[in-house]
């Protein structure tokens, strides 16, 4: 029979495997969770509405980017191409952009399967203007 001490130890982790909401640090089985997206610029900052009708490759740098990660255009997420998980680069065309003006540019992660299991995962970035002349 456990001593009661161990027996405490034994509930105390099992609180912190099953509560919800937990740290995934603390959570082995978060082992799948996907981060939040941090973005950081975008190169060029600018373009011509021009180079947006021949189709223009953005460059996104910031950090914690995945192969599921996308670039959302305004309100229209668009696939990425992962460099890094520091730079990703997207492909803008007049089907996403429809004229001059500012464009607001975030990225997106997909939240994986870990999230029945109280852990947190995916997310979206803050939001970078880029400017259409």
């Amino acid at each position: 029979m456990p001593s009661r001490a161990c027996a405490l130890s034994i509930a105390s982790l099992l609180a912190v495997l099953v509560l919800p909401g937990c740290n995934n640090t603390l959570n082995p089985l978060c082992g799948s969770a996907r981060p939040a997206p941090v973005i950081g610029s975008l190169l060029p900052a600018e373009v011509t509405f021009s180079e947006v009708q021949q189709g223009v490759t953005i460059t996104v740098t910031g950090e914690q980017f995945v192969s599921s990660s996308q670039v959302v255009v305004n309100t229209t997420p668009i696939a990425a191409t992962i460099v890094s998980p520091q730079k990703l680069t997207v492909k803008l065309s007049s089907a996403v952009v429809s004229g001059p003006g500012s464009v607001k540019i975030m990225v997106q992660t997909p939240s994986g399967n870990s999230g029945d299991l109280g852990c947190t995962s995916g997310g979206h970035s803050s939001t970078l203007l880029l400017t259409v002349n």
